[in-house]
């Protein structure tokens, strides 16, 4: 269909209209524009040369995780509802822990300002730290922090987010803890915050015990904070590393008396004494006290770690070495022979 002449003229005629309103707008845009164009940084973006590479923001994930914001109130409010709620009824029907040595607790307790301390217990499993956090007895439940592995619990918003929060964790790295992650681990024991390390620095990962690591021994010799020895039985079993779900079974925690830094003494040789101290409480949790305390006065305790030979033998004494104690009961199991025909 064609138009007629006054027809397009008039639809020529609006086109020019809406160019010229257009212009208009943009004209008065780019007045509003001109004086902010004027200022510069820091109301925009600095110039950057060419050539020029400007880094990477630093990441806020891992080692950098912001946590104090799950120290304020309202999220030990929070936490202590989930910790006494949800998750204390989880580890009773997952690990049904018998709690041994909390009267060695007693005489710290007893103070009319009880210190903040530092827990050191050995690693086999997730169930480790939820198991933790509702077993050590008050005034220090209620101010524990737990040192995470900052590349497992932190490598996620959602997953940093969440541990800080249920956990109150706090970042540092397996391997080397950094001096932040140091100086801010001694402000919160200063400020009256207990700490969970595994002094090990990881899960087992093949059942038996690692060789400790000095992080405990620094910070309480740089502190003055106490340490406590503990060991954990029986998670290995119910969640070990390389296992899918968990099989719900019976464990044992058994607390040990206060150790401190000695006048003088090296990281090292304090880190000795706390590895010591709680391979006599593995001891102790399999056999008795007395007769884990006759061996510890020889240095005859069972390693942690397990027997020096590796391969199927390793594996054979493991499945020996659970059977033994309150934990192994409900794990125990009856060794079938291959059948050779």
């Amino acid at each position: 269909m064609k138009h007629s002449a006054p027809t397009r003229l008039h639809e020529l005629g609006r086109l020019r209209r809406a160019a010229k309103v257009g212009d208009a707008a943009g004209a008065a845009v780019r007045t509003v524009l001109t004086p902010v164009r004027a200022l510069g940084f820091p109301y925009r973006r600095p110039m950057v040369p060419k050539g020029l590479v400007v880094p990477a923001d630093p990441s806020k994930l891992g080692a950098n995780f912001e946590t104090a914001w799950a120290r304020s109130s309202v999220a030990k409010a929070a936490r202590a509802i989930v910790t006494n709620g949800p998750i204390r009824a989880l580890v009773r029907v997952v690990a049904s822990p018998n709690v041994v040595g909390l009267d060695r607790l007693a005489d710290l307790q007893a103070l009319a300002e009880p210190p903040a301390v530092i827990f050191a217990p050995n690693h086999h499993s997730h169930v480790d730290t939820p198991l933790i956090i509702t077993v050590v007895p008050e005034p220090w439940r209620s101010t524990l922090v737990v040192a995470a592995a900052a590349d497992y619990f932190f490598d996620t918003r959602v997953k940093g987010t969440l541990a800080a929060l249920a956990l109150n964790a706090f970042p540092i790295d397996r391997e080397v803890t950094s001096r932040k992650s140091s100086d801010e681990l001694r402000r919160l024991i200063e400020d009256g915050w207990s700490l969970v390390i595994y002094p090990e620095g990881g899960r087992s990962p093949d059942g038996w015990g690692q060789d400790f690591k000095g992080g405990a021994a620094y910070l309480a010799g740089r502190t003055g904070a106490p340490v406590i020895p503990v060991f954990i039985d029986g998670t290995g079993s119910i969640y070990g590393k390389g296992m899918k779900r968990p099989k719900p079974g019976a464990t044992r925690v058994v607390f040990g008396s206060p150790l401190r830094a000695e006048e003088g003494e090296s990281t090292r040789r304090f880190n000795t004494r706390i590895e010591a101290a709680v391979t006599a409480l593995g001891d102790e949790a399999l056999t008795d006290f007395w007769t884990a305390r006759r061996r510890a006065a020889t240095g005859s305790n069972p390693k942690l770690t397990g027997p020096e030979y590796n391969g199927w033998r390793r594996q054979w004494a493991l499945a020996e070495h659970r059977k033994l104690g309150r934990a192994g009961l409900r794990r125990r199991q009856t060794r079938r022979w291959p059948d050779l025909g």
